[in-house]
């Protein structure tokens, strides 16, 4: 049985074959020329591949995990009031987390003025309907009868941020200041009447009802006494005076406006008061607490079994 020839070999005569065919004409090279030649390309290709260096370490921290799409920081975001629905989620997991604390009757739990409907929704930029804005109170009301003595300072500061600016209920008043213009506001009541009065620094200009002093008060003696806190603290011509009045007679609108001017110059220049209780202009005449009480009586439905 004939042995077969090796690879190398068969390699070698195709190659030979291949150089005749192409070079006629040449000198056609040996067979130990083509042996030589495979030997030659074969330690090549071996020192080649002693060459090849293995792949670098593949470096994870460059693959870090990403979110597939854009993940909403509020899980409301996709609802009709997302900051609405994020104050209720707020309240309501504070509310169970402190669900154990004891509380007190409704009636009993301190007065809080919260904060209106307009003033809720530019609170939270958006227009909170009101059913939406009663449930959210009610959960307010809720945190609000826990025990005085034991509330968090936590639930203190969440109810805080619910009030409206200077609540009435508060042991601390909050004092009226001068608005970003420049002007104190202040009411005044006498009898049946009622002035609101806005005073700036100015000229000494008054209008009332926008007109002038003398076009609404006819009597000497009613102007006097409507601008009597500027003249007894020599402020005339330092202030200017808008006032809106309505209600009762010509004296009684007068005398309005002087508590409501009385009451705007003390939100400028407090160090007054002394001067103006002396001259009597920041004192509420008792009368018309006297006068509200006997109508609220006279004004009282009588009994049906009561005999005529």
């Amino acid at each position: 049985m004939a042995r077969h020839a090796p690879n190398g070999i068969v390699q070698a005569m195709q190659s030979l074959r291949l150089s005749n065919s192409t070079h006629s004409g040449s000198r056609i090279p040996t067979l130990s020329h083509a042996v030589r030649n495979y030997a030659t390309e074969t330690k090549t290709t071996a020192e080649t591949d002693t060459s090849v260096k293995a792949a670098p370490q593949i470096d994870f921290e460059r693959f870090k995990l990403a979110p597939a799409r854009i993940v909403p920081a509020s899980p409301s975001y996709f609802s009709g009031n997302p900051r609405f629905i994020d104050h209720v989620l707020r309240l309501e997991s504070m509310q169970a987390k402190y669900a154990n604390l004891p509380i007190v009757e409704a009636a009993q739990a301190p007065r809080m003025a919260w904060l209106k409907l307009a003033q809720f929704r530019d609170f939270v930029g958006e227009v909170v309907p009101v059913k939406k804005y009663r449930s959210l109170l009610k959960i307010l009301q809720q945190m609000n009868r826990i025990v005085p003595e034991m509330v968090p300072n936590e639930v203190r500061q969440t109810l805080a941020s619910f009030l409206r600016p200077g609540n009435p209920y508060s042991k601390e008043a909050t004092p009226r200041q001068v608005d970003e213009m420049g002007r104190a506001r202040a009411k005044g009541k006498r009898k049946e009447s009622t002035a609101v009065v806005q005073l700036v620094e100015g000229e000494g200009e008054v209008l009332v009802n926008g007109k002038t002093l003398v076009e609404v008060f006819q009597r000497l003696h009613d102007r006097e006494s409507a601008l009597w806190p500027l003249r007894c603290t020599e402020r005339l011509d330092k202030y200017n005076v808008w006032a809106t009045v309505h209600g009762g007679g010509v004296t009684g609108q007068a005398e309005a406006i002087t508590l409501a001017i009385a009451r705007a110059l003390l939100i400028h220049e407090p160090g007054l008061k002394p001067s103006l209780r002396k001259a009597g202009v920041i004192t509420v005449d008792a009368r018309r607490v006297e006068r509200k009480k006997a109508g609220h009586v006279k004004a009282r439905k009588m009994p049906t079994w009561v005999k005529r």
